[in-house]
């Protein structure tokens, strides 16, 4: 199957069952050298900011992903925020408001740990109050405006389907059950999701194709091999920030010759 930039069919219908979960692996490292550098550029000049947003279903290696770019990225400039089922005051604003409050101010990059997306995607499966049962498209309306506003205004927007298998999802969520150290991420929800992974899917299809736009495209990431997922993400991560912030901020020569001067003359 011939693929797009996006990891999308060239037919441009999608199916994320029918896509890749498995390619191989890019260099690691080396996007990481770039993250490090361009992300400290990207805070240096305060023009732009970036928005990650990373989706998949249960045990698709979100932590571990953001984890891995984490690392790589000075923390005086790089937040996570992590979404779950909405609570309290969340219930009763609209369905963005939560956001708001979160999002990169320029010369950051913050990462979403499922994001705004829950709206269109669990909460349509399990509805949290009335008030999440809505026109569904005026929802993607609503998002695909909030995300061309964020684009004018300076902020990227790279937003992250973890596409795993169903055989390896199942190993993932296993897993977490086997192993102690792992068991704490177990939440019965996480078999509900099981349970209706192609229903859930069904709705990954349609969301994804109402807002891959290109302002903000989904890039569709094969993840069942974390290691391959993370380098695929980080370099798309890298090519972004190599694109905003190529340099430092242009310097003062008359400036910096004026306090060269006078340090100099001070150590003598």
């Amino acid at each position: 199957m011939e693929l797009d930039q996006f990891g999308w069919p060239q037919s441009g219908r999608l199916d994320v069952r029918s896509l890749p979960t498995q390619v191989s692996s890019k260099d690691l490292a080396e996007a990481v050298e770039l993250l490090r550098e361009h992300q400290r550029r990207l805070h240096a000049n305060r023009r732009y900011a970036v928005l990650l947003v990373v989706q998949g279903l249960d045990a698709a290696g979100k932590d571990s992903l953001i984890r891995t770019l984490a690392n790589a990225m000075d923390p005086a400039a790089f937040r996570v925020h992590t979404f779950s089922r909405p609570v309290g005051d969340e219930i009763y604003h609209d369905f963005l408001w939560r956001v708001w409050r979160h999002l990169p101010e320029r010369g950051e990059v913050v990462a979403f740990n499922r994001s705004h997306y829950e709206s269109v995607l669990a909460e349509r499966l399990w509805p949290v109050s009335a008030y999440s049962s809505v026109d569904w498209p005026l929802k993607y309306e609503a998002i695909n405006c909030f995300e061309q506003h964020l684009h004018r205004e300076g902020t990227r927007v790279i937003k992250i389907w973890l596409n795993t298998s169903k055989d390896e999802q199942r190993r993932r969520l296993l897993k977490r059950l086997d192993k102690p150290r792992k068991r704490w991420k177990f939440d019965p929800s996480d078999v509900e999701t099981w349970q209706r992974r192609d229903d859930y899917l069904d709705l990954v299809n349609e969301t994804l194709m109402a807002t891959h736009t290109e302002h903000a495209p989904w890039h569709v990431i094969a993840n069942d091999d974390k290691a391959a997922a993370r380098a695929e993400v980080a370099w798309i991560l890298a090519h972004v920030l190599t694109e905003l912030a190529p340099d430092y901020p242009t310097e003062n020569e008359e400036c910096i010759e004026r306090y060269r001067h006078l340090l100099a003359g001070d150590a003598s």
